[in-house]
């Protein structure tokens, strides 16, 4: 590739999984009469999205090596007054990082469904559906305007919808996947409200030139109030990125997201949807650095949910939803970095999360298809022996998620620590204690999982409820020797995504941290006013490369909090197994607030739904019934037949009667005039 990017080359990143999506869709499903088996289905899929990753690596190297850049509209739909609408590409660092990210994730997904999918029965619109959503979120990424970022956005929702309650026949699927549909709307009411202010005083919906009118909108007070235009519209953008990236309290949708299968988990929730709210906040920097009461509030939120979610995660018996608690509180620490206007190091967290997050999901479904579709933790135990591949896989992916030094992870979660700590916002000293805090939680939960699957006694043959997991259901056994009931390694289709997985997760962060956060990878692609936010300056002047970065690492509080995460998970679970349960004894009303999640839930379902119902019941009888219909619509027509009712009194046709009025009428007036005119 030369320094200048090809329009029709960029085109066909997110085309070629759309064009696989709708041939698997069509012609490979009941709806387009099956005309394509299994085999042609998944081989079209993965080559779609083969081909879009090796675009991307591509442009990435001409992006990196040679400087180059795209920024064009590839198609124009409509003109409204001033107001354009189109379809149009930015292609910088942040962009060819997204691009590399999603289409290796996802390539490995596809890969990994041919295994842990192969007798499920929607094999086929399985494979359309993550394709699909392999192109909306390539579309989310590439764009270069606000409109084709909304229908990106949007886009991977309706998929994630599809996917989430994939298995239709299944009530807490389809539970699941309605409830992230209308949580996720909650947060796009803000996010398209944010999009609207911006096309209202800025004029236009293309990024660089909403940027370029930066200041001016920073001088504009939102009417009615003393707030600023800018802080208004960041808020609103901020919104939406908590319903997509699951920030508190819009968070609920997520864990039970677990309901679809394993490898949307690891599509869905490491590197494309969840990560759309980072990316979208990154790449709106310029508007948000005009703000610092936004910021505060990113940071606030983000430190919630890093420290609160984190907690949660230590009481789940599910191992999917171990990893899902865990992606919430790493979710978290990406949005603290945002708040503290390290926006290149919340992108970098986002990198190499998606990496050994997606490591962590796919070994925990490799664990899955192991153990004969057991979920439960508590019945495993001693599972390394039978599954190695899995077992290191699922270790270096568990390292690099507790930021062990010189692992990718270690990277991105030090430098998210540091630089909140060197922020001066309001609510940075709490981000900082509770992401602090947050490194022990997260060593905790994770070893936990991690002790009582792979070590231990073994647990499998006591389990009371073998067959309670996400495939029971649909009576599928993958094939994988059900009747044999010890564990056994995930054909080599499962774990060489692990193995692959693996590589970057351990090595990504030292490869990539220079340029990264100290180079000029995102040069024009992310703003900072250092003069007011400096962390990442200070960032930069105590940096000396990766390998000193991690042999100081071994010196900080961080590495020390999260070995104590370790060890005393060690101790509890396999030293001392009895302690655990005496601590819930003694701790009986806060377990049962993290076990009813905060009661977020409840509160959702029984007061927030139920005032919802009620006030819609209530505009639907006063409003609709008894205003619109009875006054307005029936209370009209009543009044002009009682008028007609009178009138028609008046109107007999006969000519004597209308003469009689006529001099009646003349005698009235002449009346008028003599007596009350003279």
């Amino acid at each position: 590739m030369s320094a200048t990017l090809s329009a029709s080359t960029l085109l066909a990143v997110p085309l070629a999984p759309l064009v696989g999506a709708a041939v698997a869709g069509l012609f490979g499903t009941k709806f387009g009469g099956n005309h394509i088996g299994r085999k042609v289905t998944h081989s079209l899929t993965i080559l779609g999205v083969l081909v879009a990753f090796i675009i991307s690596a591509m442009t990435l190297k001409s992006v990196v090596v040679d400087g180059a850049r795209f920024n064009a509209t590839i198609y124009e739909w409509m003109v409204v007054g001033g107001l354009k609408m189109e379809v149009g590409f930015l292609v910088d660092g942040l962009t060819a990082m997204m691009m590399c990210v999603v289409t290796f994730v996802s390539l490995m997904v596809h890969i990994y469904t041919i295994g842990y999918m192969e007798e499920d029965e929607g094999y086929n619109r399985f494979f359309a559906y993550i394709s699909l959503f392999t192109f909306s979120m390539l579309m989310l990424v590439m764009s270069n305007n606000m409109l084709q970022l909304f229908f990106g956005w949007e886009a991977v929702g309706l998929v994630s919808y599809l996917l989430i309650g994939f298995w239709f026949n299944k009530p807490t699927a389809i539970f699941a996947n309605m409830k992230a549909f209308l949580v996720n709307r909650v947060g796009d009411f803000g996010f398209i409200l944010g999009i609207g202010l911006i096309a209202a005083y800025a004029g236009t919906l293309n990024y660089g030139e909403a940027f370029a009118k930066a200041g001016t909108l920073a001088g504009i007070t939102f009417p009615g109030t003393e707030w600023m235009l800018v802080t208004v519209i960041c808020i609103c953008l901020f919104i939406g990125a908590m319903g997509k990236s699951a920030q508190f309290p819009l968070h609920v949708w997520l864990p039970d997201s677990m309901e679809g299968p394993t490898p949307i988990s690891a599509l869905i929730h490491a590197a494309t949807m969840v990560t759309a709210g980072i990316f979208m906040v990154a790449r709106m920097s310029p508007l948000f650095e005009l703000s610092d009461t936004a910021l505060s509030f990113i940071l606030v939120i983000g430190a919630i949910t890093a420290l609160f979610m984190g907690f949660l995660g230590i009481i789940q018996n599910d191992i999917k939803r171990v990893v899902a608690y865990s992606t919430l509180s790493q979710l978290g620490y990406m949005t603290v970095a945002l708040g503290a206007s390290a926006y290149s190091v919340a992108v970098f967290h986002l990198m190499t999360h998606a990496f050994f997050k997606a490591l962590l999901f796919l070994g925990a479904g490799s664990v899955i298809i192991g153990m004969h579709h057991n979920q439960d933790i508590r019945w495993m135990g001693g599972v390394r022996k039978y599954m190695p591949i899995t077992w290191i896989t699922s270790l270096l992916g568990s390292l690099a998620l507790i930021g062990t030094p010189f692992f990718s992870g270690f990277y991105s979660k030090d430098s998210i620590i540091e630089a909140v700590h060197e922020s001066h916002l309001w609510g940075a000293q709490f981000a900082y204690y509770a992401v602090l805090a947050g490194v022990f939680v997260t060593a905790f939960y994770s070893f936990r999982m991690y002790f009582l699957v792979f070590h231990g006694k073994e647990r499998y043959d006591q389990n009371p409820d073998a067959h309670h997991d996400d495939h029971a259901a649909h009576g599928d056994d993958h094939g994988h020797g059900h009747h044999d009931h010890k564990p056994h390694e995930s054909p080599m289709v499962v774990w060489l995504p692990l193995v692959l997985l693996a590589i970057p997760s351990v090595v990504i962060g030292f490869m990539t941290i220079q340029p990264m956060l100290f180079g000029e990878f995102f040069k024009d692609a992310i703003f900072v006013d250092a003069a007011k936010h400096h962390a990442m300056k200070e960032l930069g002047e105590a940096f000396h490369g990766p390998v000193a970065m991690a042999i100081h690492g071994l010196q900080t509080a961080p590495f020390w909090l999260a070995l104590a995460g370790v060890v005393v998970s060690y101790l509890m679970y396999m030293q001392f197994p009895a302690v655990p349960t005496a601590i819930k004894r003694a701790f009986g009303p806060v377990y049962r607030l993290l076990d009813n999640k905060y009661y977020l839930d409840w509160i959702n379902e029984n007061i927030i739904a139920r005032g919802a119902r009620a006030l819609g019941t209530g505009l639907w009888k006063g409003g609709d019934q008894a205003l619109i219909d009875g006054a307005v619509v029936n209370g009209s027509w009543k009044v002009v037949g009682r008028i007609s009712g009178v009138v028609r009194w008046l109107q007999s046709g006969y000519i004597y009667h209308y003469a009689f009025a006529m001099l009646l009428g003349i005698f009235i007036l002449m009346t008028y005039f003599v007596w009350f005119k003279r």
